[in-house]
């Protein structure tokens, strides 16, 4: 049967993670969209997760792709051509794209020197790049009606490297005005923590009335 403490844990652990899930999200009024990726290379693909939250750049080619970082030519990722990420951490962009706003703390005097930490043979890297989201803290100057689509960044581009050729991958950001109808995210996520706390309860409730009593325990041990 399911204790109580562990009822409360569980409880508090939902109740923990909705709102973490939510910070993680991108903002659904906006839409980031990658155009194009330069030097066009096979096996080579990018897209942007949850609206404008985050970058996933996939290589199953046969070049070794270079990502960098806000300063010029500042080496921030590679992935290789045979699925090996390595990520430097003497890179600002690994510590500034730890927060959607770049509000993490960036050790000082980094070396210039690169320091590869291997992440994954995947081919695979995601990262929030502060390059193809609206980093002010108020709307935009371009957004004059929040009932109207509007483009907010007509190119955006972060600079990468296919095979040594340096090229970008450019996109655009809109602002896109949601149906009012529509439930906010927040209240989907309460709603399904609800859900949840609603069928831990069902399931103890099921499982103390399925128990034997303390009474028809002696009597069964009795006979």
């Amino acid at each position: 049967m399911i204790r109580r403490p562990a009822a409360l844990l569980a409880l508090l652990t939902l109740l923990v993670a909705a709102p973490v899930a939510l910070a993680h999200e991108g903002n659904p009024n906006y839409r980031s969209v990658v155009k194009s990726v330069t030097p066009n290379t096979t096996g080579l693909n990018v897209e942007i997760l949850n609206f404008d939250d985050r970058v996933l750049l996939h290589n199953t080619s046969d070049q070794d792709v270079e990502i960098f970082g806000y300063e010029d030519d500042e080496p921030y990722v590679q992935v290789k051509a045979d699925g090996t990420v390595l990520v430097n951490t003497n890179s600002k962009a690994y510590y500034l794209n730890e927060d959607r706003q770049g509000d993490a703390a960036v050790p000082q005097n980094l070396p210039s020197e690169p320091a590869w930490k291997e992440l994954s043979k995947s081919g695979r890297f995601e990262w929030h790049d502060h390059r193809m989201h609206w980093m002010g803290e108020g709307d935009p100057p371009q957004l004059t009606d929040k009932s109207k689509e509007t483009v907010i960044y007509d190119n955006w581009q972060i600079p990468i490297a296919v095979g040594g050729t340096k090229g970008d991958i450019s996109g655009t950001l809109t602002w896109v005005p949601l149906d009012s109808g529509g439930l906010p995210i927040g209240a989907i996520f309460g709603f399904a923590a609800l859900i949840i706390v609603l069928s831990i309860a069902v399931f103890i409730v099921r499982r103390r009335r399925g128990e034997p009593s303390a009474d028809s325990k002696e009597t069964v041990e009795a006979w």
